[in-house]
């Protein structure tokens, strides 16, 4: 944030017609309140967090709501029961500061693999992903990751980088006037912002949620390796993906890397969790033929 304030103030100083002083001002106005508002994630990452956590639960079982309402789900039987049998092995073993979430999941009828969490500990499961994540094991990769969404509040600093992003490049945009260049500059920037900073960190998510959620997995007592399965299944289950630059996500690969890398920390506290007789058994179901859409 520092450098972009100094690249803001450098454009600035540098017009051939000098800007209004009013417009340096604003800029400052704007940009002071962003490097106050820092917060920390389980990692120990420094993070930009603009909203309070009640907004942000609020906006999270509003929307929870509102998909549930709007999509097919499934609320009892043998494939809901599975859900959340694991996702009950995995939640006493959140730590105790993220216990007031109130966690809660949801399969979703729908041959989508995906799934999702929201601010206040809501999730959902859709049955195709169930088809992907082959065992018991793989489904708590998939639970612990979303649950390390929610306690790394991911969702609060997507949604304040996104705004600090755009209060800055408006800040610039009143900066730079009516001259055309400048304007095509400002228009680049947007594109660069988008690059370099919201899909990073869209990424950066990812992979903390994936390291989180595999130390949770594993101390509930699933086997971590499997955390790797999954994303091979993901792969040949999916087509083709973006650039990993340009997109949200990491890529397969560098996923899988990252996890192997982790997996010597997670394998140890597998062993604790079967030493203390923590062996969830939660069965997979047979799962219905998708039908033809």
């Amino acid at each position: 944030m520092t450098m972009m304030t100094k690249t803001s103030l450098s454009v600035i100083e540098t017009r051939r017609h000098r800007s209004p002083w009013w417009s340096r001002w604003l800029i400052i106005a704007l940009v002071l309140p962003l490097l106050s508002a820092c917060a920390t994630s389980p990692t120990g990452r420094s993070q930009l967090q603009f909203f309070p956590d009640a907004q942000m639960r609020s906006m999270g079982v509003e929307a929870y709501e509102q998909m549930r309402s709007d999509e097919p789900t499934i609320t009892t039987g043998p494939v809901v029961d599975y859900v959340q049998c694991v996702t009950d092995a995995i939640v006493p073993h959140v730590p105790p500061e993220y216990a007031d979430n109130g966690w809660e999941v949801t399969v979703f009828d729908s041959e989508a693999v995906n799934a999702f969490a929201l601010p206040g500990g809501k999730m959902g499961v859709y049955t195709g992903l169930l088809r992907v994540a082959e065992n018991q094991h793989q489904l708590a990769a998939v639970i612990g990751h979303e649950i390390a969404h929610v306690m790394a509040e991911h969702a609060n600093e997507r949604m304040s980088t996104q705004f600090a992003t755009v209060v800055g490049l408006g800040a610039l945009q009143v900066a730079a006037g009516d001259d055309p260049e400048r304007q095509r500059l400002m228009a680049a920037l947007g594109v660069g912002a988008q690059v370099g900073i919201i899909l990073p960190f869209s990424r950066l998510h990812e992979s903390e949620a994936d390291e989180i959620g595999l130390e949770l997995m594993a101390t509930a007592g699933f086997d971590p390796e499997q955390s790797v399965e999954l994303w091979r299944n993901m792969a040949k289950a999916g087509g083709s993906s973006p650039p990993e630059f340009l997109s949200t996500h990491p890529s397969r690969d560098r996923r899988i890397e990252d996890l192997q890398a982790a997996m010597p920390r997670a394998l140890y506290w597998y062993e604790q969790a079967q030493a203390a007789g923590r062996e969830p058994d939660c069965q997979r179901p047979d799962l219905p033929e998708p039908q033809d859409s």
